[in-house]
């Protein structure tokens, strides 16, 4: 999956090597580290990882105004019995509250629904992160079930994680989105 996606705020292009810098400036703001951050791989690791993922990842970096507010990855399961993707995002505190996350998850929703031909899509907070929850259900995400000691914090402790998913058909329209 390549090339450039443009959203109604945001535009989502492939992440290449001279992103390097400001995505380790995201990953290591202590409120995104607070969520992203992996209590055994350092951020540079993080990073190139981001830049170089596995098959079926493609990672963005998402652009308002020519300026990189964040990072959005697509993962895209390819078996056909269990077709579906799943989407992570990291927006620079500087830039939160804008409605730019909301802009770049719609965005590549839309995509991998209408372009890549998924029909459901997943997401996975923490389950203690209310904020990104909150954004993730006006978009039309539901709940699936609480991930009991799902991913490792900062700190080194388990952590429970939300399992969250979107079906095409709930994705919540723009219009009803600006309505709100």
């Amino acid at each position: 999956m390549t090339g450039l996606i443009t959203g109604s705020r945001v535009r989502l292009r492939p992440a290449a090597a001279p992103d390097a810098a400001r995505f380790e400036e995201i990953l290591s703001h202590p409120e995104v580290a607070r969520w992203w951050a992996d209590a055994e791989e350092p951020v540079a690791a993080q990073v190139s990882y981001l830049l170089d993922p596995d098959e079926g990842t493609t990672t963005y970096a998402i652009e308002h105004d020519d300026v990189v507010v964040g990072i959005e990855l697509a993962f895209e399961e390819a078996d056909p019995q269990y077709r579906h993707a799943g989407i992570d995002i990291a927006v620079h505190p500087g830039w939160q509250g804008r409605g730019l996350g909301s802009d770049a998850i719609r965005t590549l929703a839309e995509h991998l629904f209408t372009v890549r031909g998924h029909h459901r899509l997943v997401i996975d907070p923490a389950a203690d992160n209310e904020a990104a929850i909150k954004l993730y259900q006006s978009l039309g995400f539901r709940p699936v079930g609480r991930m009991r000691s799902y991913e490792r914090g900062p700190d080194g402790s388990w952590h429970d994680g939300l399992l969250m998913d979107l079906l095409a058909e709930d994705l919540v329209p723009t219009a009803a989105l600006a309505g709100s």
